[in-house]
């Protein structure tokens, strides 16, 4: 199981929001941070085929992000997802199974197994607009896993969640992470700190650090901290 990023950038006009980012990823939790506008979430976009990179080029186990079968391994969690307040969190599920060609009896069945993996079984009927931050952001998590991803991207999953929601989450993506690649994004360093295999940072549309951070011999947040430092001198 691979994801190869080579030689990838994205180009608005006279800003590069993503440089010749190159990466390859394996399974376990990937922590990519960076400060807002680093351009994590434009490389995210590419990474599920939203964007389409200006140069270089994306695959999954030799699958380029064009075609159907790399969204068919994909589970993608963006930074504001969109719900339908007047669903309950079941119903949801079972309508976006059936957006993604999911047979209603597999279905059925995974809509179960989901509420039960993010700890919302027992309000599934109820209607999401009277769900907390957390919920939702955990429903959130449940349907970028109907399909079964092999690739999971998650874009600033905890902003706005208390600390205990916080634990639960980190908690969730860490069991994740031990059959699949996922990436997650954020720039709260204490999001990955205990439960990344590999940390990435950003800057400016550049990747400035990858590597595994207990090898720091420092705390995450404050090698972070020197590694932008470092980059602005």
């Amino acid at each position: 199981m691979e994801l190869i990023i080579d030689r990838v950038s994205r180009q608005y006009k006279n800003k590069i929001a993503v440089d010749r980012i190159s990466l390859k990823l394996h399974k376990g939790v990937h922590g990519l941070l960076g400060a807002n506008g680093a351009g994590k979430t434009t490389l995210m976009r590419m990474l599920c085929g939203i964007l389409k990179p200006t140069g270089g080029t994306i695959t999954f186990d030799g699958i380029d992000v064009s075609e159907e079968s790399y969204r068919a391994i994909l589970g993608y969690l963006p930074q504001d997802f969109g719900y339908y307040p007047e669903f309950s969190a079941a119903d949801f599920l079972l309508y976006l199974a059936a957006l993604k060609g999911i047979p209603k009896d597999r279905a059925k069945r995974k809509t179960r197994e989901l509420l039960e993996l993010v700890s919302l079984s027992d309000v599934s009927r109820k209607k999401i607009k009277t769900f907390s931050g957390g919920m939702k952001q955990r429903l959130g998590i449940a349907q970028a896993l109907l399909n079964d991803p092999k690739l999971l991207i998650l874009d600033e999953p905890t902003a706005g969640l208390d600390p205990k929601e916080r634990v639960r989450f980190r908690n969730l993506i860490e069991e994740l992470g031990k059959d699949n690649i996922v990436l997650l994004s954020t720039h709260i360093v204490s999001d990955i700190e205990h439960i990344a295999d590999q940390v990435l940072i950003m800057k400016d549309g550049q990747l400035i650090y990858q590597g595994k951070w207990e090898e720091t011999r420092e705390d995450l947040e404050t090698f972070y901290l020197n590694q932008f430092e470092t980059k602005q001198e």
